[in-house]
């Protein structure tokens, strides 16, 4: 496999960062995760700029442009051979001392891995998945900005920790109020009664990529769609529920806490917005 590093492509085996490297030390970095299906890399454009915004956010001042990471992108896909797959995008603030001081830091770093990934199992999209709220919490968005992704996912992993400890794949984490934030890795999404209702951001969930395109799916289906502050309660008494992501795509859920969703399948609404997705994910983007 071919890693591109700070402007070049080496071998897996010889791709390395510093171990000053603030990214390492502190989880001071931004990053993307970004999907490729057949050739073509979805929403290129929206992840790039999410990645710049996430740059200004911290005070990180990136030297490529935009043009020059998404070249970067597309020839680490062909340069692995591959037309469908997972790409991960990762800047760091780059080698500086022990200290935190991100201004010892002269020169950022840029690392791009493209390779497959099959984030859950097949059955899980046809016959729906089981989930659970877990203990950990959300950080409080006015303590850190959901809207950063960064490379610190320590509050996610805790929560992926526990979900598995209750023999969940996946978990819903709650914000310090009490209301739905997001999931380990997804952002969480429910029908009641013909309507599609997620979190806000304001309430912990990342403003996700495959997020935004349901947005824009509710409108060409012709189904509303809204930010809601919501409670376990809601989700337990919800028709359907699915979640998304760009690893996850989109995929049902059945059953939350040990309460069955609606009817315990996949539903109509959901079938209607994966089918729209996947479409979608063929003409939305950036041919590599």
């Amino acid at each position: 496999m071919k890693i591109y590093l700070d402007g070049k492509f080496v071998d897996s085996a010889e791709a390395k960062v510093s171990v000053f490297d603030h990214g390492l030390l502190y989880g001071d970095g931004i990053f993307e995760g970004i999907r490729l299906y057949k050739g073509n890399v979805f929403r290129l454009d929206a992840h790039l700029e999410r990645l710049e915004y996430s740059a200004k956010a911290i005070l990180l001042k990136m030297p490529w442009s935009r043009q020059e990471i998404a070249n970067a992108t597309c020839e680490a896909c062909r340069q692995n051979g591959l037309q469908d797959g997972y790409i991960r995008l990762v800047v760091t603030r780059g080698v500086g001392d022990l200290g935190l001081s991100p201004w010892l830091c002269p020169t950022p770093s840029i690392f791009i891995i493209a390779d497959k990934i099959n984030l859950y199992p097949a059955e899980y999209y046809t016959k729906g998945m089981e989930i659970v709220t877990v203990p950990t919490r959300r950080v409080n968005s006015a303590a850190f900005s959901p809207a950063i992704k960064s490379l610190n996912y320590l509050n996610n992993i805790l929560a992926k920790i526990e979900a598995r400890q209750f023999g969940a794949p996946e978990a819903i984490m709650l914000n310090d109020q009490g209301y739905v934030g997001e999931c380990t890795g997804d952002n969480i999404f429910m029908v009641h009664k013909g309507k599609i209702l997620t979190p806000c951001a304001q309430q912990g969930a990342l403003k996700g990529i495959t997020r935004d395109t349901i947005f824009d799916i509710a409108q060409e289906i012709g189904v509303p769609i809204e930010e809601h502050d919501l409670t376990r309660y809601d989700l337990w008494n919800a028709d359907e529920c699915f979640l998304t992501g760009t690893a996850a795509e989109a995929v049902p859920v059945v059953k939350l806490d040990g309460r069955q969703i609606g009817a315990g399948t996949p539903g109509p609404i959901f079938a209607r917005v994966l089918e729209a997705f996947r479409r979608r994910v063929l003409t939305e983007g950036t041919r590599i």
